[in-house]
């Protein structure tokens, strides 16, 4: 097949999956991402997330994990939610839990997606493809940014001009060639300091995240009871949204998600905040049945709770 045709079969293949934008680019990063992730494990900001640092020289290059790697196609799922964001994502009273925790885990949906549509374009190539979503050592969000799809806000998120930061990713990587698309080299931030002034806990300065006083670390990746001045979590007992919620570009451009199992189950957006506090293993699995919250685990979670209703007296 020719390679516009290919791209074009790409394009429509991936929107009939149910992504959101479809983006190229040869698998590779330049020198100042890895530059930034120097700096930013240099500064110790990947708190207890060790693998991070253990794992830093494959994250520096695709080929590093891949050898035969050559492109990577990018696939974007939009799962903007359908309420204003700068609502309480809960019942005012009810613990937050991040959108992107209230419906199905998202490892398993996209990457479900994707192995689909890359079975599909190696059965018209014959090359070798590989699957990935956010377990891997793979820096996503500047493989993104080079194949065209946005840039990494002061957040630090993927913000695209056409659905804004409420994006998950996922990637094919392949052995063969593909025609890139234009690297996205423009900063639509501005002189917008928005997230950086909304974040309750100071965890965020101009294109750079200290993980360990961000809320969605703290209530998600930290192991073991909060260290004191660390402990503040503004209503949110797993992940956090502050961030993405006061971000102008999801204000004007975000759009709905139309992916079914992304929609927020009623166990959790309506749930009190003393079902929370009464909640054990057997509700837990339930509520939470193939959901991306599970991995805070319930003693996580019981321990989150904890502390924002201790934060209320």
């Amino acid at each position: 097949m020719e390679p516009a045709r290919l791209r074009r079969w790409l394009d429509d293949a991936g929107q009939a999956a149910g992504f959101a934008a479809i983006h190229v680019t040869d698998a590779r990063l330049d020198d100042r991402t890895g530059a930034g992730l120097d700096a930013f494990l240099a500064e110790r900001f990947e708190g207890d997330m060790s693998w991070l640092r253990e794992t830093a020289d494959r994250r520096r290059q695709p080929v590093e994990m891949w050898a035969d790697a050559r492109t990577a196609i990018v696939a974007l799922m939009n799962y903007g939610p359908d309420h204003d964001p700068m609502d309480n994502l809960c019942a005012a009273g009810n613990g937050n839990i991040s959108v992107y925790a209230r419906g199905r885990d998202y490892h398993g949906v996209i990457k479900g997606k994707l192995k689909q549509l890359a079975g599909q374009f190696a059965a018209k190539c014959g090359v070798t493809v590989k699957v990935f979503v956010d377990t891997a050592p793979l820096m996503e969000k500047p493989l993104a940014a080079r194949a065209g799809a946005g840039w990494q806000g002061k957040h630090t998120n993927l913000i695209s001009t056409d659905f804004g930061s409420w994006l998950f990713l996922g990637e094919i990587i392949i052995d063969f060639e593909l025609e890139p698309d234009d690297p996205f080299t423009k900063d639509l931030c501005g002189s917008c300091t928005a997230c950086i002034d909304a974040c309750p806990t100071h965890a965020l300065g101009e294109y750079e995240l200290d993980s360990g006083k961000c809320i969605s670390y703290l209530t998600i990746e930290h192991r073991g009871d909060f260290i004191e001045g660390h402990d503040d979590l503004d209503g949110w007992i797993y992940g956090c949204d502050i961030c993405q919620e006061v971000c102008p570009w999801n204000i004007s451009f975000s759009k709905i998600s139309e992916e079914k199992h992304f929609e927020p189950r009623t166990d959790i957006i309506n749930n009190t905040d003393q079902k929370w506090l009464e909640i054990d293993q057997e509700k837990f699995s339930t509520i939470f049945k193939k959901s991306a919250a599970k991995r805070t685990k319930l003693m996580g979670l019981k321990r989150n709770i904890k502390s924002v209703n201790e934060s209320k007296k």
